[in-house]
């Protein structure tokens, strides 16, 4: 657990429903508690959720899902201002964090200072992040109006150099190099932490230390590594997994750890042998997207392959708890797979030693 973690625990405790709310927010603590010790397949309120507010993007990066298969079909477009706040409205008093971001490039949604400045409005203490790819025109005009207002900024690094601009397709890493100083710049001194978020694969692995002094230099006290996930990338065999294993990864990862630095860094998605019961998204981490869908996760949010429901019209418990949704965590009790999540990370890829 990170420093962010814990700054992050200390905002939100020190910030909570006040009133008749404190006492709904305590009450749906307890149920969440009562539900999982009886291995009941309702949930509670949640307490974090992600709302893709953009599912429009200005890059094709090789290791995104909405460039294969399933992704390349889904509807794009930005979720209606209204929309959100109405979902908002559903989650307050309950909810801790809200991620605002998803498939696309979070700061393409025009509104987003309204949609933080009206979630602040509810409560201060509501923990409150995007994701960005910090090449976007105005990107640091954007940031400007948010800094102090968001908690987290993670921007998505991928490598350096060269081996950056292979990946993150229609992107420049010298732009991105100075943006991301700006970023880091304006947001220092302030409440608001940037973090680096490099996804692994067979192409940039060799970069893990790399990234860690990139974050040196633009003064950058977190980063994040993620494993790359098959779910959503059609005709890539399982096999891809197998680099993880080798000596040459470990060997890198070895680097990393002998690497002498204040940055502080993270893994997700590790994995270990468990299959389905391995995720914990299914209970806990729910994303609704810019249509109002909620798809099982943010790791493969396509409706069109599967959806528990429509938050917006149906509303978000209706969904959360719908019979579809209660049936995919009955197959979590069993550990029995769905299609929905084969080839995903947390399920197929054999664990990781880290």
């Amino acid at each position: 657990m990170t420093k962010r973690f814990f700054a992050n625990v200390w905002k939100r405790s020190s910030h909570l429903p006040g009133g008749t709310d404190l006492l709904r927010y305590v009450a749906n603590k307890a149920n969440h508690i009562v539900l999982k010790a009886r291995q009941q397949t309702k949930v509670a309120h949640p307490s974090t959720v992600m709302l893709e507010l953009s599912a429009q993007c200005n890059l094709k990066c090789t290791i995104c899902p909405r460039e294969y298969g399933y992704g390349e079909e889904m509807d794009m477009g930005l979720m209606e201002e209204a929309q959100a706040k109405k979902v908002i409205d559903e989650l307050v008093p309950y909810v801790d964090s809200i991620g605002l971001t998803g498939m696309g490039e979070t700061l393409m949604y025009k509104k987003i200072d309204k949609i933080v400045d009206y979630i602040k409005a509810k409560n201060k203490g509501i923990v409150i992040s995007i994701s960005t790819n910090a090449v976007l025109p105005r990107t640091i005009e954007k940031v400007a109006a948010l800094v102090g207002k968001l908690d987290t900024i993670q921007v998505s690094i991928d490598g350096i150099g060269e081996v950056y601009d292979a990946i993150r397709v229609q992107s420049d890493f010298t732009l991105f190099k100075n943006n991301v100083r700006e970023i880091a710049d304006l947001c220092r001194n302030s409440s608001t932490t940037v973090m680096l978020n490099m996804v692994v694969t067979r192409e940039n692995f060799f970069h893990l230390t790399e990234v860690v002094q990139f974050a040196e230099e633009m003064g950058i006290g977190y980063v994040n590594y993620t494993i790359f996930n098959l779910a959503c990338i059609s005709g890539t065999d399982i096999s891809y997994y197998d680099f993880y294993q080798s000596e040459t990864f470990k060997s890198e990862v070895n680097r990393l750890k002998a690497y002498n630095t204040k940055v502080e860094t993270t893994w997700s998605g590790l994995g270990n042998e468990k299959g389905f019961q391995t995720c914990g998204l299914p209970w806990g981490h729910f994303y609704v997207c810019w249509n109002g869908e909620m798809a099982p996760c943010c790791a493969k949010p396509f409706p069109k392959e599967l959806s528990f429901g429509n938050v917006f019209n149906e509303g978000l418990m209706p969904v959360l708890n719908s019979a579809g949704f209660q049936d995919f965590r009955q197959k979590w009790l069993k550990n029995e797979t769905p299609d929905f999540c084969k080839k995903c990370h947390y399920i197929d890829c054999k664990k990781i030693d880290i």
